[in-house]
C-alpha cells in the first residue's frame, strides 16, 4: 500500500490547552465572534464544535438580548454532543443546559415533536432546545419566519444545506435570513460537497463572518499524535480477496464496507461481514446482551472485540449503546460499518480507518478521516487507507472503474490541500505599518493598486475554490494521464473557475486571486512551507535572477518577473529583509516565498505526487487504459488554451518538421495536435465569415 500523502506533526498541545475561560484555541476563537450575527465556523472533526457553540449562545442569551437558542443536528446520535455542560467549572460566567422535555434528540415520531418545538417557541421559561434537521424543517412549515425574531439558530454540519433548489434545509436558511432578526452559527467539519453545489450563494455567503480552523492546526496541536497517512491499495477480482492485506488486527480500526448498490459490493452485506470475521480469526462467542462479538485473532491469538454495525437487526442498538459508553483501549478492537460511524462517531482510539469503495462525497471522506484523527494517549499515527477497485484494461466498462478511480484521486488531492499546513494571503495595503505577518503568510504586494473587498473576501474563502478545481475533470483528467499543463492550469482553468465562482469580480482581479490559488495549490502539493530552521541539512536553497541578498526590492523580485503588469502574488517588505524566513521546494529546491513569482509557481506541478503514486500502484497496461480512458473524458478545447499552446505548435513544427499527430502515442503531442486542429476549424470559420 502507498501512501500519497504522509503529514507529519509538531505535537505542540495548542489546540487542546484551555484558555482562563475553559476555551480551547479554536473555541476561544469563534468567541471572539460572538457579537456577530451571521456566523460561519469552519473546523475539523474533535476540535470542540459542539462547546464553541455553547459559550457563543450564552453570549448571545446573557448578553446580547436574545431570547431562545434552537440546535439543529443532522441526526439524533449526534444529538449527545450537546448535553448538559458544566462550563462554569473551568471559568465561563454560565453552564449550557437544555431542558429534558426540550432535547428532541430521542426516539419517537415527527408530529410529536413538532408540537414541542411549537410549544418551546411560546414558553417563556424555555431558554434552549436541540433536535434533528429533520424536525427543524417539519416544525418550520408551522411557522413565520418572523417567529424566530430574537431566536439563535444554530446548525451542526452545515454542509447538509446547499443552494440548491431542492435543499430544503438550504431553503430554511434562506428564508430565515430574510424574514427575521434571528442570528445564526452554522458549523461544519467539511465546508464541501461532493456534488459540488454550493452551501451558500454568494450574496447570502457575504453577510457570514467567517472563523476558520485548520484541519492542520488541529492536528498540529495536539499532544499525542504525530502523524496522519492517506493511501490507496488497488485490488482486482473481489476486495475480500484483498482484505488481508491490509488488515493490521493490531491496529484499532474502523472498516467500512461498500454501499450495496456499488461495484465493490457483493450485494450480500450480512455474507461480507462474515467473511471479514474469518479474516480477523476465530469468532468466540456473541453476547446477546450487547451484541459484541469476540474473535481470537488468527496472527497474535489474542481476543478482539469487534461490533458488527452492519446487521440492522434490533440488536445493534445494543452494540450503540456499548459503544457510546467505551471509556478504555481495551473494550473495543474493530468494528465493521455500513452506513454508520461516520460523522460524530466518537471513538478516540481508532488508529486506521478502512474504507472499501470510493466515496462520491468529499464531505464524506472528510467525516471517515476524522474518524482516525481524535488525540489519544498511545495513538502516534492515524492512517486512512481506501482499497479500490484496480480497473481491468480488458473490461468494456473500464470507464466505470477508471471514473471511480479519478473521483478517490480527486479526493486525496483535496485532503491534500486540506492537511498541510495553511497558507494564507494578505495584501500589503490591508497591513499596519511596521506589521509583521503571520507564519505561513504569503503578502500580495498591492501597494501601487490596492485589492478591492472583493479580492480579500475570495482569498478568504481559498478552500471553496480548491473544491471546485479539484471536482472539474478538465484539471483532474490531467493529473491520470501525466500531462498537466501548469500554464494552462493557471491560465485558462483556475480563472474560469475564479470567475463562475465570483462574477463581480474584474479581469485583473479574477487573475489576482487565480494566481493566488495556483500559489497555494502548488506550496501545499509540495510539502507546504518549511521553516528556516527545518530545512534538511545541505538543503539548496534557490534565488531567482533579481532576487539576490536581503535587500530585494518588490520591483526586483516580482513585479519584473510576471511581465503582466498584474497584482504580485508575493513580493518582500525591504523595510523587514527577514520576516518569519519561510521556505517552498520547488524540484529539490527550497525558495523562500518573499521570492516567489508568477513564472516560478507556474513550474509546479500541484498533481505530480498523484501521478507517481498512481503509475507505481498500476501495471503498464492498466495505466494505459486508464490514460486512454481519461482523455476520452477531457473537454474539448477551448480557445484560451489553443492561443497558450500556438507557440508550442510553431516549435514544434519547427523542431520536427512535420505538424504534430493526433494519433500520436505521446499525449502531449497530441494535445498540440488537438489545439492545431481548433485553430485550423477557427481559421475556416472566419474565412467563412468573410465570404
Amino acid at each position: 500500500m502507498a501512501n500519497l500523502l504522509t503529514v507529519n506533526y509538531k505535537q505542540t498541545g495548542k489546540s487542546a490547552n484551555l484558555n482562563d475561560l475553559g476555551m480551547r484555541e479554536m473555541q476561544a476563537r469563534a468567541y471572539e465572534a460572538r457579537h456577530a450575527q451571521y456566523l460561519l465556523l469552519k473546523a475539523p472533526p474533535a476540535s470542540g464544535k459542539s462547546r464553541a457553540l455553547m459559550f457563543l449562545a450564552l453570549a448571545k442569551l446573557h448578553q446580547q438580548g436574545l431570547k431562545k437558542v434552537i440546535v439543529a443536528v443532522p441526526e439524533m446520535s449526534i444529538g449527545s454532543s450537546f448535553k448538559d455542560t458544566k462550563l462554569t467549572a473551568n471559568g465561563f460566567f454560565a453552564d449550557w443546559a437544555v431542558q429534558p422535555s426540550y432535547n428532541l434528540c430521542i426516539p419517537g415520531g415527527e408530529a410529536q415533536k413538532v408540537n414541542t418545538f411549537v410549544r418551546f417557541m411560546s414558553d417563556p421559561n424555555a431558554k434552549a432546545l436541540v433536535c434533528t434537521h429533520a424536525t427543524l424543517r417539519f416544525a418550520y412549515q408551522s411557522l413565520q419566519p418572523s417567529d424566530l425574531n430574537e431566536v439563535l439558530l444554530g446548525i451542526d454540519e452545515f454542509h447538509h444545506a446547499s443552494a440548491g433548489e431542492e435543499n430544503r434545509l438550504g431553503e430554511l436558511i434562506d428564508g430565515v435570513m430574510a424574514g427575521s432578526n434571528a442570528h445564526i452559527i452554522a458549523m461544519t467539519g467539511s465546508y464541501f460537497r461532493g456534488d459540488a453545489v454550493p452551501i451558500l450563494l454568494p450574496e447570502d455567503e457575504e453577510k457570514f463572518t467567517q472563523v476558520t480552523y485548520s484541519y492542520y492546526e488541529q492536528l498540529n496541536g495536539y499532544k499525542y499524535l504525530k502523524s496522519l497517512g492517506i493511501g490507496y491499495h488497488f485490488y482486482t477480482r473481489q476486495y475480500l480477496d484483498a482484505l488481508p492485506e491490509v488488515l493490521d488486527t493490531s491496529k484499532k480500526t474502523i472498516i467500512h464496507i461498500p454501499n450495496v448498490n456499488s461495484i465493490e459490493s457483493t450485494k450480500d452485506k450480512y455474507s461480507e461481514v462474515d467473511y471479514i470475521l474469518d479474516a480477523i480469526g476465530e469468532v468466540v462467542e456473541k453476547n446477546m446482551d450487547t451484541g459484541i462479538i469476540t474473535v481470537r485473532d488468527k496472527k497474535s491469538g489474542r481476543l478482539l472485540k469487534v461490533a458488527d454495525l452492519v446487521d440492522d437487526n434490533p440488536l445493534r442498538v445494543g452494540v450503540q449503546n456499548y459503544l457510546r459508553n467505551v471509556t478504555k483501549a481495551d473494550e473495543m478492537d474493530i468494528i465493521i460499518a455500513l452506513g454508520m460511524a461516520k460523522e460524530g462517531f466518537d471513538w478516540p482510539w481508532c488508529e486506521h480507518v478502512l474504507t472499501i469503495g470510493y466515496r462520491s462525497s468529499l464531505t464524506e471522506i472528510v467525516q471517515i478521516i476524522g474518524r482516525a484523527t481524535r488525540d489519544c494517549e498511545g495513538k502516534s499515527h492515524a492512517q486512512f487507507t481506501n482499497l479500490i477497485a484496480q480497473p481491468d484494461a480488458e473490461d468494456d466498462d473500464v470507464k466505470i472503474s477508471v471514473n471511480n478511480m479519478l473521483k478517490a484521486i480527486t479526493v486525496s488531492l483535496l485532503m491534500e490541500q486540506v492537511l498541510a499546513p495553511s497558507v494564507s494571503f494578505k495584501p500589503r495595503s490591508r497591513m499596519a505599518p511596521g506589521e509583521v505577518a503571520a507564519p505561513g503568510t504569503v503578502i500580495i504586494d498591492d501597494t501601487a493598486a490596492p485589492v478591492s473587498d472583493k479580492v480579500v473576501k475570495a482569498l478568504e474563502n481559498m478552500d471553496n475554490i480548491k473544491a471546485a478545481i479539484l471536482q472539474t475533470p478538465q484539471v483532474i483528467a490531467p493529473a491520470v494521464t501525466g500531462d498537466p499543463d501548469p500554464e494552462v492550469l493557471g491560465s485558462v482553468e483556475i480563472p474560469k473557475i475564479v470567475e463562475k465562482l465570483y462574477p463581480d469580480l474584474e479581469p485583473s482581479e479574477v487573475m489576482t486571486v487565480s494566481e493566488a490559488v495556483h500559489t497555494s495549490l502548488g506550496i501545499q502539493s509540495t510539502g507546504g512551507l518549511f521553516d528556516e530552521a527545518d530545512l534538511p541539512e545541505g538543503a539548496e536553497i534557490m534565488v531567482p535572477p533579481g532576487a539576490e541578498g536581503a535587500s530585494a526590492t518588490p520591483s526586483d523580485t516580482t513585479a519584473d518577473a510576471t511581465g503582466t503588469g498584474r497584482t504580485p502574488v508575493s513580493a518582500p517588505d525591504p523595510s523587514n529583509p527577514k520576516p518569519n524566513r519561510k521556505f517552498v521546494l520547488i524540484g529539490n529546491k527550497f525558495i523562500n516565498i518573499e521570492h516567489l513569482n508568477v513564472d516560478l509557481i507556474r513550474q509546479i506541478n500541484p498533481f505530480q505526487g498523484a501521478y507517481e503514486i498512481l503509475s507505481k500502484a498500476v501495471t503498464p497496461a492498466v495505466l494505459k487504459a486508464i490514460q486512454e480512458t481519461v482523455v476520452g473524458m477531457r473537454s474539448q478545447m477551448s480557445e484560451e488554451e489553443a492561443v497558450i499552446l500556438w507557440p508550442r505548435i510553431v516549435e514544434f513544427r519547427k523542431e520536427q518538421g512535420r505538424e504534430p499527430s493526433a494519433t500520436s502515442g505521446d499525449q502531449y503531442e497530441r494535445r498540440l495536435a488537438e489545439g492545431l486542429i481548433y485553430i485550423k476549424r477557427k481559421a475556416q470559420e472566419r474565412k467563412a465569415q468573410q465570404a
